[in-house]
């Protein structure tokens, strides 16, 4: 059986299709493809009042990148609500892999020094597509996933891919669209990257390739650097007052 490599997941992603497995243990890996797909618009986050409380309080301290392997390894497990993960060994160890390469990043939340939420994805040319999260505090993934929307938004993305709807999903905003639709919008988001990428995901070690349009990449970190948000008080790194105006109006 052929194992996973960056070269082909990131080809995959490319063209509307991902991996998955049956079970923690599994040895190999199908390619999904949805008929209609979770999509959430970077303008359509649900930021509920509650929420909003939340995360002007700064409850939690969310950082990115900072811990990416812990991330994925608290996905991965299993919990009360979801006994069985489908993120195996291999699709956990191709997406460190990827992380290592500047492709997939994570967003933690802490209490403390303890990881009690977050999540995790793979960003290509101006789509993040968004692979799992996990809370084991409340409202800690909800957290998670703001951050996210304000980042990519900050960032230049215009796709945040979230595969499949859920009713927690829905709740902040995500939507099902066609899988045509999909790929319509996927193919705006990826053109003039991908060649690029794959390239450079082919050489071990190694980022997104010079050859690679900057212009048509979203930029995960500029949420980060001090000036370059359309918010004048944004600093590095920013707070839940600054994520909360980022996304607008509450619901």
């Amino acid at each position: 059986m052929t194992p996973l490599d960056p070269v082909m997941v990131l080809g995959a992603y490319a063209v509307g299709v991902f991996p998955m497995a049956d079970h923690r243990s599994a040895n190999g890996v199908y390619w999904v493809e949805p008929k209609r797909r979770a999509i959430l618009p970077l303008g359509g986050f649900r930021l509920s009042r509650s929420l909003r409380k939340v995360i002007v309080s700064n409850r939690f301290r969310v950082t990115a990148d900072t811990a990416f392997e812990q991330v994925i390894g608290l996905c991965a497990q299993s919990a009360e609500d979801r006994p069985e993960t489908w993120i195996s060994g291999q699709i956990e160890e191709v997406f460190t892999q990827l992380h290592r390469r500047g492709h997939a990043h994570s967003v933690e939340c802490w209490l403390g020094d303890r990881l009690v939420g977050g999540l995790y994805g793979l960003a290509l040319g101006r789509a993040f597509f968004g692979e799992s999260m996990v809370s084991r505090e409340r409202d800690a993934s909800k957290v998670a996933l703001a951050w996210l929307v304000a980042r990519l938004k900050i960032g230049g993305f215009t796709l945040l891919d979230c595969q499949f709807q859920t009713d927690h999903l829905a709740s902040l905003g995500a939507i099902e669209i066609s899988r045509a639709d999909y790929l319509g919008r996927l193919s705006s988001a990826v053109d003039g990257v991908v060649a690029g990428a794959l390239g450079a995901a082919a050489a071990a070690g190694s980022a997104l390739s010079p050859s690679v349009d900057a212009a048509a990449s979203g930029d995960f970190f500029a949420l980060d650097a001090a000036g370059r948000s359309a918010i004048d008080t944004v600093a590095a790194p920013p707070d839940g007052k600054v994520i909360a105006q980022l996304l607008g109006q509450t619901s």
